[in-house]
């Protein structure tokens, strides 16, 4: 019998402790979204630490994390963009950033467009060109 109190007072006291703790998470995930949809049209250039502060604000997370989170996201596009790495990487609906390999150019002789004289042009190591390509939310946004 003195089991049967325990389990009832249990389950009694169990849904009590789950709304107690689904009623913060759904306040603190509304919170950034409520202030991602008013952002204002920023007018300054930010530098690193700025940027920082300001993600770490909108997003209501401590200054540590939205740094790490950034470190982590630098450290991710240098590794897609190495030698041995993809050459490619896409920030979803943001930009995408391209490798594109150059051949080497030979010594050759040609003649010059501006003075029309015969004459002959350097050579030229290859060469990776980086392209950054913005896409359809930074299109809009700039419309």
């Amino acid at each position: 019998m003195a089991t049967a109190k325990k389990t009832i007072a249990a389950k009694k006291a169990a849904p009590a402790a789950k709304k107690t703790v689904a009623a913060p998470k759904s306040a603190v995930a509304k919170k950034p979204a409520a202030s991602a949809a008013t952002l204002k049209p920023i007018k300054t250039a930010f530098n690193k630490t700025k940027l920082q502060a300001h993600l770490a604000e909108v997003a209501g997370v401590e200054p540590k994390a939205a740094k790490a989170v950034l470190a982590a996201l630098e450290a991710t596009i240098v590794a897609s963009m190495n030698k041995k790495g993809l050459g490619e990487f896409t920030l979803p609906g943001l930009l995408k950033i391209t490798a594109q390999s150059i051949p080497a150019k030979k010594k050759r002789r040609g003649i010059d467009p501006f003075t029309k004289v015969e004459r002959e042009f350097a050579a030229k190591p290859a060469t990776v060109r980086v392209k950054v390509r913005p896409l359809k939310k930074i299109k809009d946004a700039s419309l």
